[in-house]
C-alpha cells in the first residue's frame, strides 16, 4: 500500500539549498549559459543568474500586491523562465482598436480608488504600497498621486484608437450605391489560414531573422499585400495580415484525419492521446482514522457542556470579541452564555406568536442573521436555537436588495420553510428599510419576522420554565448553506450526534484541554470557524479571541499581537491571513509566539497554500514560531473536517510533501515531477484522517470505483461526524451523502455509506491525505482536467505584478461546441494604460499556454472593483459566468483565443467530383430524379382580351389610349400628408411626351439610338421623360438624383452610371439643374465633365412632327442600371419586344384592368421597381398610385393609409418600406384602427426583392396588422435579378406561397435536406412567389452546368421571352456577357439558351395545384453565388450567420459578415452604451461558433447606421468591407480574434 516514494524525494522538504538546486534545474533551460559557454548569444539577452538566496524572502516580502494564496516562488519563477522563452517569437497579437470614448472614461467616477473596504473570504484587499505598510480602509492611498493618475490616464488618447476624423455622420457611411468593381476583382484568392500546416506540436522557433514580416507597431498603416501581392495601405488590413500571421503558426493539436461523409459535418471528438501517462498501482486501500477515544468527563450533547461550564465556572471567559482599534470590545462569560441563551430560546418559543398558535415549534429552522464583528451575540442566538429545539441557518447579512447571490440564498430560506430570522439590534438597524420603516423583502426571500435578540428586548423565562436537555441524537442541529459552482446555494444537514461527535474528534486530533485560549480570525459562522470557535470550544470550555474581519483589514497584525498578548495555544487562520502579516510585519521587535502549540490553517486544502506557511514559517521562525505548529486541514461542507495535520512535539519529523507533474495531474495521474519541467505542483500534506472516521478516493465521474494508488479521484469519507444531506433534495443528497465506493471486482467496500468531499487527492504513504483542487474548481479541457485554481496562479505570477488586484481575477469555463472553455475575467488598476493591458494579457496567454498547456478561449479585463462580491468580499465567481454569458460584464478589454482553443471544428470539406455527362440518363430521370425544371403559364396558350397585344411597341399602346381613353387616369402621386400631390391621364401623359421628344430633337440635337440619363425623383415627371425619349427613339436610363445632404459620396454615383451608359445628354427638373451646378457639387464632380443637361420644368409648346417608331422589335428600348449587393453597377439592355411581353406578363399574374387600382411603394430607378412605377398602368390600363418610399420617412403610416383609403387589392413595396412599417408603427396599431385604417381588401401585397426571402420580418409584419384586418397569407415575395428582371412574383391565383425547413448544415455542402420545423440547425425557406407565365426554369450545377434532380442545391437559370438582352458596360466584358446571358446546359437538353441568375436555389413538386390544373413546383431562393462565402470548403451565405449573431444579445440591432484573406469579419451595430461594446466579442464568437462551426477572425463593433443598405434595403457587405479595410468606419472597438 505504501508507495515506494522516499528514493524520488518526493516526501522531503524543500531546503533553502534543495530550493536553489531544484529552482537552476528548472530554469536552467530557459536561462543563458553563463559567458564563456557559448559566444553566439547576443550580449543584451544575458540576465544575472538566480539571486542569492537571502535576498529571496527579501523580495518576496516587498511584493506587496500579490495574493499570497497562489504564490510559490518556484511557480513564479517558471512562469517567468516560460515567457522569456517566449519573447523570442514574440506573439504577433495585433492590439484592438478603441474608439478614443472608450479609452479616455467619461468622468472621475468611473475612477474609484482601489476597493480596499471590502476584502474576501478567500483574498486579501489590504493594499499595500511597495514597501507594505498596511493602509487604513478608506483614504490612506495617497489620493493626490491616485487622483493624478486618473487624470494623466484619462488624457492620454492611444495609438489603438481608431481614426476619429473620418468625414461624416453615419449617413456619410452609406455609400449607398457606389461601385465597388475596382478592386473586388483583385483580391481573388487570398492565403488559405484555415488549413493546418503542422503535424507535431506547436512550439515552432522561428528564427530571429524571420522573414515572417512582424507587423508594425500598431497605428502606422504600412503598406503591406494581401495574399496575392495586392498592395492595399490601410491599418486596418495591417492588423489583419498581422492576425494571420499569427494564425498561420501550426495550432497545438493537429486535426486528425479521418473519412466523414460531407453530408455529416461531425464535429471531432477528442481521442485519447496514446502517450497520456496512465495510473499504473495497485488498487488503494481505504484508511482508517484513529480510534475516537471515549473519554468519561465528556458531555453527552453540547448543551449539557454548556449547561455544566455555565452553573460551575459562569465567571470563565468564553468569548472575547475586539473594536476596530483592537481593543476588548466586550467579554462573554460562560455564565452570559448560558442564561442569555436560555432566554433566547424561552422567546423563541413563546412570544412569537400567540399561546394556541406558536410561530416557531421545536424542530422548525430559523435563520441567523449576524454581522460578522458580533461573534457574542451569534453565540448567544446559536445556543439559544439548540436549546430551544430549533434548528439555526446562519447566513450572511444582505446588504442591499440585490446583492451577489443573496437571491438564491432566499431560495435556501424558502425551501427550509423559514419564516423567523434572529439579528442583533446593530444589524437590525443597519439593514434597508422602506419608506414606513419596515425592512423589505430581498429578492427571492420569504416573508420574514425580524426577531431582535438582545438581553433588553427579551421577556424573562418564569422561574420554573427550563429548556429541556436531552443526549445527542439524530435530529438537525444547524443547517450550514453552501454555494455550488453554478452559484445555487444548498443547506447542509448536520444531526447533534454528528455535531457532538465532530467537537470530539477536533478534540481529540488537536489535542484541545479545558481552558485554553485560541484566536479565531474566521468567518464564525460557518465552516472551520465555527466547528472550532463557536462549538468545540464550548465543549472544552475555551476562550476565543475572536478578531473581525474589519480589523484585520485595518491593521493585519492584528491576530497576531492577539496571540502575543493573550499567549493563545491555538489559532485557526487562512493563509491570506499569514499573507498579510508577512506583508505587514516590519521586524516588530515584541513578537513572540512560541505559546502556539497548534496553527490551524483553514485553507489547507488550496494546494497554494503552501507558499505562504513556507514564507511565513521563514519569517516568523526567529520570533519563536516552531515548524511543526503549522497545521493545514482539509474541511468541506458535506464531510466536515475531512482532515487535519496533527500537532506534535516532534520537530525532527518534517512536514510531507510532493513535487508532483501538472501534466500527469491533468490526465488525474501522481507524478514525481522528474524537475526539468516548468509544470509543477508542490503539494504540502493536510494530515491524517479524523479519529473514527475512514477514508477512500474514488473516480470523480461516473460510478464511484476505487482509484489506483497513484491515481487522482474525490476523496470521500465515512464517518459519524459529517453532514447528513441536503435539505430537502433527495435526489442530490443520494448522490452525495450515500455513496458506495466499489472495488475493481464490482462490490462495496463496505456496508456504510460514504460522503463525497467535494475535494480532489490523493493518500500518499504513512496515511497522509493531499488535496490538489476542488471538484468545484474543476475545468475538463478536451479530455484534460485543469483547476481553476491553478490557473489563477499562473496568471498572478505573470510580471507585472501588480496588473490585477490580487484576489479579483475569477477562472471559470464555459460550454461552446460540446467542450468546456477556459475564461478569465480579472480587474485592472485604474492607471493601466491599453498597451500595459494588452501586454499583460498575452503574457498571461503564453504563460498558461506554457504551463498548463491549456489555451484561454476569453481572457477579459474589467474595470477595478466592478465585479460582484460574495459577503465577504471575494469574487463571486457564479455570479460573474453568469454576466459574462448574458453580455452585461462590460469589460474594459477582452482578447479571444478561439483559433487556438477550438480544435474539435469538423474537418474541412474536399469537393467530391459531380456526377458528369457519363451518368445514365433515362428519360428525365438522372439516378432516379426528375430533374428540376419548372415554367410558368405559356404566354401563347391565354386567350384574353388584351388589347395591348396587337401593339409592339409601349409607344403605341400610350397613343392608342391617349384616343381611346383619353380622360382614365394612370397615375395618381401622394406627398407625405397623403393628399394628391399630382395625377395623369391617358392624355395628359400622351401631350407631356411629345413636347420632351420636341425638347430633346431641337435643343439636344439627339439622333435616335441616342442614351439619355433621366435624373428625377420618384414621381410623374420621370415617367413623362421616359415616353418623351420612347417618342423621340431616344434610349432612356433612369438615375437616382443624388442626395441634397449627402452630395460628396451620392453625386460620383450619378456621374458614373451618366458616363457609363455613354448618356450623350442628362434631363432633369430645375431643381436638380440648380444642385449639379452648386458648390458642393463642383467639389465632388466637375462642372465641365457633366454632358448637356435639359431642364424639362421648361418644355417647348410645339408637338412634334412624328413620333419615332422603331424598325424592330429587338432594338434596344432602355437600359436599366443597378448596383448589386457586391458591389457591381451592371447595367443590362432591355429591348421593346422584352419591355412587351414582360408587362403582359405582369398583367397576366396579377390580372391587371384598366378598373383596377395598384399602390406601389418601390424605388422607380431599376427592375421591377421601374417597371411597376413606369411601364405597366401604360399596359394594362389600371391606375397606379405612387408613394414615394422617401415620405415614409416623415409619416411611416403613409403607405398603408392609402392602401386603406383608396381600398386598393394589391399592393407593392419593399423591404426597406416593410421594416419601416414594422419598426415605426408597432406601437400605434391602436391608434391607426381608431383612424379607421382598414387593410381586410388587401388580396397580395408583394415584396419586390433581389434576394432571399425575409421570412422573419414578412411574418412579424403580418402578425402585427392582423388585427387592422390583413390576412396573413397576402404577404409575399417576388425574385429579380440582373437577368431577368422578374421571374417569381405571387399572383392573385394559383396556391399559397409554402414554406419548408432545410438543414443548415447539409446547405452548407450545396445540398437540401428537408427536416421538421424546430429541429436542431432548420432554416426556414419561403417559397419566392410563383413562376411568371411565360418564364422557364432549371436548376444547374454552377460549376459543371449539369441539370440537377428535383430538391437539389443549384444555381437557377431561366429562359422567358424578358429576359434582358445583355450587359452593357463601356468595357463589355464578352466572356461574362455569354455566359450569364447565353448558357446550355453540358448535358441534357443542350439546345435551349438559358440565363444564369447567379442565385443558388432549388425547386420542390409539391402536393398543391397550379391554376392551369398541374402540380404547382415551388421554387425557393438560398442566397446569391456572389455574396455566398467560401470558408472550410463549404459555402456559406452571410444572411445565416448574421441572422444567429443578431440574436446572440439585445443591443445587436444589424450586423453584416464579410471574409477577408479567409477570415470572417462580423460587423454589428450597437444599440446601447459604448460600455457594452466589449460584451458582444464573447457572444458574437460563441453563437458564431455553436450555429455555424465558425471561427469569428475579427469583430468590429460600429454605431447605428454604419453598415450602409442599397435602396431595396439590401446590405451593401462589399462597400462596409472597403470601408473597414480603409479605415473609414470610426469604429467603436475592433477585436482580432487569436
Amino acid at each position: 500500500m505504501v508507495l515506494k516514494l522516499h528514493a524520488a524525494g518526493l516526501w522531503c522538504d524543500i531546503t533553502q539549498k534543495g530550493y536553489e538546486k531544484k529552482r537552476s534545474k528548472l530554469i536552467g533551460a530557459y536561462l543563458p549559459q553563463p559567458p564563456g559557454v557559448d559566444q553566439a548569444l547576443p550580449q543584451e539577452r544575458r540576465t544575472p543568474v538566480t539571486p542569492s538566496s537571502s535576498s529571496r524572502y527579501h523580495r518576496r516580502r516587498s511584493s506587496g500586491s500579490r495574493d499570497e494564496r497562489y504564490r510559490s516562488d518556484v511557480h513564479t519563477e517558471a512562469v517567468q523562465a516560460a515567457l522569456a522563452k517566449h519573447k523570442e517569437r514574440k506573439m504577433a497579437v495585433p492590439m484592438p482598436s478603441k474608439r478614443r470614448s472608450l479609452v479616455v472614461q467619461t468622468s472621475m467616477d468611473a475612477y474609484t480608488p482601489p476597493d480596499t473596504s471590502s476584502g474576501s473570504e478567500d483574498e486579501g484587499s489590504v493594499q499595500g504600497d511597495s514597501q507594505g505598510t498596511p493602509t487604513s480602509s478608506q483614504g490612506s492611498i495617497n489620493m493626490e498621486h491616485w487622483i493624478s493618475q486618473a487624470i494623466h490616464g484619462s488624457t492620454t488618447s492611444t495609438t489603438s484608437s481608431s481614426s476619429t476624423q473620418s468625414g461624416g455622420s453615419g449617413a456619410a457611411h452609406r455609400l449607398a450605391d457606389v461601385m465597388a468593381q475596382t478592386h473586388i476583382e483583385n483580391h481573388s484568392a487570398p492565403p488559405d489560414v484555415t488549413t493546418y500546416t503542422s503535424e507535431h506540436s506547436i512550439q515552432v522557433e522561428r528564427p530571429q531573422g524571420s522573414t515572417a514580416r512582424v507587423a508594425p507597431k500598431y497605428g502606422n498603416a504600412e503598406l503591406m499585400e494581401t495574399g496575392d501581392g495586392v498592395p492595399v495601405s490601410s491599418r486596418v488590413s495591417a492588423k489583419i495580415q498581422q492576425l494571420v500571421n499569427t494564425l498561420k503558426r501550426p495550432k497545438r493539436p493537429p486535426l486528425r484525419e479521418f473519412f466523414v461523409d460531407d453530408f455529416e459535418e461531425l464535429l471531432e471528438v477528442q481521442q485519447p492521446d496514446p502517450n497520456q501517462p496512465k495510473p499504473e498501482g495497485a488498487q488503494m486501500l481505504a484508511m482508517r482514522g484513529e480510534q475516537l477515544g471515549v473519554v468519561t468527563n465528556w458531555p453527552p450533547s453540547l448543551e449539557a457542556a454548556l449547561q455544566r461550564w455555565g452553573t460551575i465556572s459562569p465567571k470563565a471567559p468564553c468569548l472575547t470579541t475586539m473594536d476596530t482599534n483592537g481593543k476588548p470590545l466586550y467579554i462573554l462569560t460562560y455564565g452570559k452564555l448560558w442564561t442569555r441563551s436560555m432566554k433566547v430560546a424561552y422567546n423563541i418559543l413563546h412570544k412569537l406568536g400567540t399561546k394556541q398558535e406558536p410561530m416557531v415549534r421545536p424542530g422548525d429552522r430559523v435563520t441567523l442573521v449576524f454581522p460578522n464583528n458580533d461573534p457574542a451575540a451569534f453565540m448567544v442566538a446559536f445556543y439559544g436555537c439548540l436549546l430551544a429545539e430549533v434548528v439555526p441557518v446562519p447566513i450572511e447579512v444582505p446588504l442591499t436588495r440585490k446583492d451577489a447571490g443573496s437571491q438564491q440564498i432566499g431560495f435556501l430560506l424558502g425551501s427550509c420553510g423559514v419564516t423567523v430570522a434572529l439579528t442583533s439590534d446593530a444589524c437590525h438597524k443597519g439593514l434597508p428599510k422602506s419608506p414606513t420603516g419596515e425592512i423589505p423583502q430581498f429578492k427571492g426571500w420569504p416573508k420574514l419576522l425580524w426577531f431582535v435578540t438582545e438581553s433588553k428586548h427579551l421577556s424573562k423565562p418564569p422561574r420554573d420554565w427550563f429548556p429541556h436537555i436531552k443526549d445527542a441524537n439524530n435530529d438537525t442541529a444547524y443547517i450550514e448553506y453552501k454555494t455550488c459552482k453554478d452559484g445555487s446555494v444548498l443547506g447542509v444537514t448536520v444531526t447533534r450526534i454528528a455535531l457532538l461527535t465532530h467537537c470530539q474528534a477536533l478534540t481529540q486530533a488537536c489535542g484541545y484541554t479545558e481552558a485554553e485560549t485560541i484566536v479565531n480570525v474566521l468567518d464564525f459562522k460557518k465552516d472551520v470557524g465555527l466547528w472550532h470557535g463557536i462549538l468545540t470550544s464550548v465543549m472544552n470550555m475555551m476562550h476565543v479571541i475572536s478578531i473581525p474581519y474589519s480589523l484585520m483589514k485595518v491593521n493585519p497584525l492584528s491576530w497576531i499581537q492577539k496571540v502575543c498578548q493573550y499567549k493563545a495555544k491555538v489559532a485557526c487562520v487562512k493563509s491570506r491571513d499569514m499573507h498579510w502579516a508577512l506583508v505587514a510585519h516590519r521586524d516588530q521587535r515584541d513578537i513572540n509566539l512560541s505559546s502556539l502549540r497548534m496553527l490551524i490553517v483553514a485553507d489547507g486544502a488550496n494546494p497554494w497554500s503552501i507558499s505562504s506557511c513556507d514564507a511565513f514559517l521563514n519569517v516568523f521562525q526567529s520570533k519563536g514560531l516552531r515548524q511543526e505548529v503549522i497545521c493545514p486541514c482539509a474541511s468541506s461542507p458535506e464531510a466536515l473536517t475531512v482532515a487535519i495535520r496533527r500537532p506534535t512535539d516532534d520537530s525532527n519529523q518534517p512536514p510531507g510533501r510532493g513535487v508532483l507533474s501538472m501534466h500527469g495531474l491533468t490526465y488525474g495521474v501522481i507524478r514525481v515531477d522528474s524537475e526539468e519541467k516548468l509544470s509543477v505542483l508542490t503539494v504540502q500534506d493536510v494530515g491524517l484522517v479524523m479519529p473514527g472516521a475512514i477514508m477512500c478516493s474514488v473516480k470523480p465521474d461516473g460510478i464511484p470505483q476505487l482509484c489506483k494508488t497513484d491515481e487522482i479521484g474525490e476523496l470521500c469519507v465515512c464517518a459519524i461526524a459529517t453532514g447528513t444531506s441536503y435539505y430537502g433534495l433527495s435526489g442530490m443528497t443520494k448522490n452525495t451523502f450515500e455513496v458506495f465506493p466499489m472495488t475493481s471486482s464490482g462490490g462495496p467496500i463496505t456496508e456504510y455509506p460514504f460522503i463525497r468531499t467535494g475535494l480532489l487527492g490523493f493518500i500518499g504513504p504513512g496515511g497522509l491525505v493531499f488535496v490538489i483542487g476542488k471538484m468545484d474548481g474543476l475545468m475538463v479541457v478536451s479530455g484534460r482536467r485543469h483547476n481553476a485554481d491553478d490557473i489563477v496562479a499562473t496568471a498572478l505570477a505573470v510580471e507585472p505584478m501588480k496588473f490585477v488586484y490580487r484576489g479579483r481575477i475569477a477562472v471559470f469555463s464555459v460550454s461552446v461546441l460540446h467542450d468546456e472553455r477556459i475564461v478569465i475575467v480579472a480587474e485592472q488598476r485604474p492607471d493601466s494604460t491599453e498597451e500595459d493591458s494588452f501586454q499583460w494579457m498575452s503574457r498571461v496567454l503564453q504563460a498558461i499556454d506554457s504551463i498548463h498547456q491549456v489555451g484561454v478561449y476569453c481572457l477579459a479585463l474589467v474595470p477595478a472593483n466592478t465585479l460582484p462580491k460574495t459577503p465577504l468580499g471575494g469574487i463571486h465567481l457564479s455570479e460573474t459566468k453568469q454576466l459574462f454569458l448574458e453580455g452585461s460584464l462590460h469589460p474594459c478589454n477582452v482578447l479571444m483565443c478561439p483559433h487556438t482553443c477550438v480544435t474539435n471544428l469538423p474537418k474541412p470539406r474536399q469537393k467530391q467530383p459531380e456526377i458528369g455527362p457519363a451518368s445514365v440518363m433515362v428519360g428525365n430521370l438522372v439516378s432516379g430524379k426528375r430533374i428540376a425544371q419548372a415554367s410558368g403559364r405559356d404566354l401563347g396558350q391565354i386567350e384574353d382580351n388584351d388589347q395591348a397585344r396587337k401593339f409592339l411597341f409601349l409607344s403605341e399602346v400610350l397613343q392608342w389610349r391617349a384616343q381611346t381613353t383619353p380622360d382614365h387616369v394612370l397615375y395618381t402621386l401622394l406627398n407625405c400628408r397623403g393628399t394628391i400631390a399630382n395625377s395623369l391621364t391617358c392624355v395628359q401623359l400622351h401631350k407631356r411626351a411629345e413636347k420632351i421628344a420636341v425638347m430633346l430633337m431641337e435643343r439636344g440635337h439627339l439622333q435616335d439610338g441616342d442614351h439619355v440619363a433621366l435624373v428625377y425623383p420618384p414621381g410623374i415627371d420621370l415617367i413623362a421623360a421616359f415616353y418623351g425619349c420612347l417618342y423621340a427613339g431616344c434610349v432612356p436610363i433612369t438615375v437616382r438624383p443624388p442626395h441634397p445632404q449627402n452630395i460628396a459620396t451620392t453625386l460620383p454615383t450619378v456621374k458614373m452610371i451618366v458616363e457609363v451608359s455613354r448618356s450623350a445628354c442628362l434631363m432633369t427638373t430645375q431643381l436638380i439643374c440648380k444642385l449639379l451646378r452648386s458648390r458642393e457639387a463642383a467639389a465632388a464632380v466637375d462642372i465641365r465633365t457633366w454632358p448637356p443637361v435639359l431642364d424639362t420644368d421648361d418644355l417647348p409648346k410645339k408637338r412634334p412632327a412624328q413620333i419615332y417608331k422603331p424598325s424592330n422589335p429587338e432594338t434596344l428600348a432602355y437600359l436599366d442600371f443597378s448596383v448589386s449587393t457586391t458591389g457591381m453597377l451592371a447595367g443590362v439592355k432591355m429591348s421593346h419586344a422584352a419591355t412587351s411581353a414582360f408587362c403582359r406578363s405582369i398583367k397576366l399574374q396579377c390580372e391587371l384592368y384598366p378598373s383596377r387600382e395598384v399602390a406601389i411603394c418601390l424605388d422607380p430607378y431599376c427592375g421591377l421597381g421601374f417597371v411597376l412605377w413606369c411601364l405597366c398602368s401604360v399596359y394594362s390600363g389600371h391606375q397606379s398610385i405612387l408613394i414615394p418610399p422617401s415620405e415614409l420617412e416623415t409619416n411611416p403610416a403613409l403607405w398603408l393609409l392609402a392602401v386603406s383609403q383608396y381600398k386598393v387589392r394589391d399592393t407593392f413595396c419593399s423591404y426597406s418600406v416593410m421594416e419601416l412599417c414594422t419598426k415605426g408603427l408597432g406601437s400605434q396599431t391602436e391608434s391607426l384602427k381608431a383612424r379607421g385604417l382598414d387593410l381586410s381588401r388587401v388580396r397580395t401585397c408583394v415584396v419586390v426583392a433581389e434576394e432571399r426571402p425575409r421570412i422573419a420580418l414578412t411574418q412579424s409584419f403580418s402578425k402585427l396588422f392582423k388585427d387592422l384586418g390583413l390576412h396573413p397569407r397576402a404577404v409575399s415575395t417576388s425574385l429579380g435579378c440582373r437577368v431577368n428582371l422578374a421571374i417569381c412574383l405571387q399572383g392573385t391565383s394559383g396556391p399559397d406561397p409554402t414554406t419548408v425547413y432545410v438543414d443548415m448544415r447539409a446547405l452548407r455542402h450545396d445540398r437540401v435536406r428537408l427536416v421538421e420545423r424546430g429541429s436542431p440547425h432548420s432554416l426556414p425557406l419561403m417559397e419566392s412567389g410563383k413562376i411568371l407565365p411565360g418564364v422557364r426554369i432549371i436548376i444547374a450545377n454552377p460549376e459543371t452546368k449539369g441539370p440537377l434532380g428535383d430538391s437539389h442545391l443549384g444555381e437557377i437559370w431561366v429562359h422567358s421571352t424578358h429576359n434582358a438582352s445583355g450587359y452593357f458596360t463601356i468595357y463589355g466584358d464578352e466572356s461574362l456577357q455569354s455566359d450569364h446571358f447565353n448558357s446550355r446546359l453540358s448535358f441534357g437538353d443542350t439546345q435551349t439558351i438559358w440565363a444564369r441568375t447567379g442565385y443558388l436555389g432549388f425547386l420542390r413538386r409539391t402536393e398543391l395545384t397550379d391554376a392551369n390544373g398541374e402540380r404547382h413546383d415551388a421554387l425557393y431562393v438560398v442566397g446569391a453565388l456572389d455574396e455566398a462565402m467560401e470558408l472550410r470548403g463549404m459555402r456559406y451565405h452571410p444572411i445565416d450567420i448574421e441572422t444567429s449573431v443578431i440574436r446572440a444579445h439585445k443591443s445587436i440591432t444589424e450586423c453584416a459578415v464579410f471574409t477577408w484573406t479567409n477570415l470572417l469579419v462580423v460587423v454589428v451595430e450597437l444599440d446601447g452604451s459604448e460600455q457594452e461594446a466589449l460584451d458582444l466579442v464573447p457572444l458574437v464568437t460563441n453563437v458564431v461558433l455553436e450555429e455555424h462551426y465558425l471561427i469569428v477572425g475579427v469583430v468590429v463593433v460600429v454605431d447605428i447606421g454604419v453598415i450602409p443598405i442599397n435602396s431595396r434595403g439590401e446590405k451593401q457587405r462589399m462597400h462596409l468591407r472597403d470601408g473597414f479595410l480603409a479605415d473609414q468606419l470610426d469604429p467603436i472597438y475592433v477585436a482580432y480574434n487569436m
